[in-house]
């Protein structure tokens, strides 16, 4: 173990990343243990309050960010202060993800059906952060033709685009990594709440909303049962009543 540590991970100079994306995971799972602990009322465990005012921990995700960024920025170059300042800066990574869906929203909906975002958004930068480890790098796949380097990345970001608007965003990221996956996320079928189908056929084709529809509740429904299983084990229950229903931004 001591030696593949040595060789594939000191040795690529890949300890800073690593120490991020430990930091990122260990960080993420202390957070939401605190605060089920937080509502559930257990001993000590209580909301960050000065006066009436609650400070959410992305506050403090924001604070050690900036200090693992500008660490990272001035360095003077050494592997072991790189990795701790990563080490920081993957923990203010994960207070400020944890809190995604208060940010996307400008509203806490933190145990609300719209805070598994937040958790969606973990979930998202720690796989990335584990491809990027491995020695992946997005958008670098050579198919084996003799094309332009720059153009295929082009060709595979513009798939990536249209996989994304598509609605499938784990195949739109991990396409990012492996682009073949890509050209099947872009030609497929479009999910049917997505831009794509919003755009092209919610209206002008029924017959391929009723096909976008049906694959959705057959195939994806139950994957994302799962999925929010997975999460709701993991991350607590988001089971508070909706307040953005009928909320209007002003």
């Amino acid at each position: 173990m001591g030696n593949w540590f040595q060789q594939s991970i000191v040795a690529t100079g890949r300890l800073p990343l690593f120490c991020y994306f430990v930091m990122l995971i260990a960080a993420f799972i202390a957070t939401r243990i605190n605060v089920r602990l937080i509502r559930a009322k257990v001993g000590w465990f209580r909301n960050v309050n000065v006066g009436e005012m609650h400070i959410h921990h992305v506050v403090f995700g924001v604070v050690l960010m900036l200090v693992g960024g500008v660490t990272l920025i001035v360095s003077p170059g050494s592997q072991v202060g790189t990795a701790v300042a990563a080490s920081v800066f993957g923990v203010g990574s994960a207070l400020v993800l944890d809190e995604f869906a208060l940010i996307l929203h400008l509203h806490d909906v933190y145990w609300e059906e719209e805070g598994r975002t937040s958790v969606d958004a973990v979930f998202i930068a720690v796989a990335v952060t584990g491809l990027l480890l491995i020695g992946l790098r997005p958008l670098t796949w050579d198919y084996g033709t003799p094309v332009n380097p720059a153009a295929l990345i082009v060709a595979n970001l513009a798939l990536a685009v249209v996989t994304l608007l598509k609605g499938k965003i784990w195949t739109g990221m991990a396409g990012l990594f492996v682009p073949p996956m890509l050209l099947v996320g872009a030609i497929r079928l479009a999910r049917p709440g997505s831009p794509w189908a919003h755009w092209f056929f919610a209206r002008r084709s029924p017959r391929k909303m009723a096909r976008a529809i049906h694959r959705e509740e057959r195939w994806r429904r139950p994957v994302i049962k799962v999925k929010i299983a997975f999460q709701e084990f993991l991350s607590g229950r988001h089971d508070l009543p909706s307040t953005r229903r009928g909320r209007r931004h002003t």
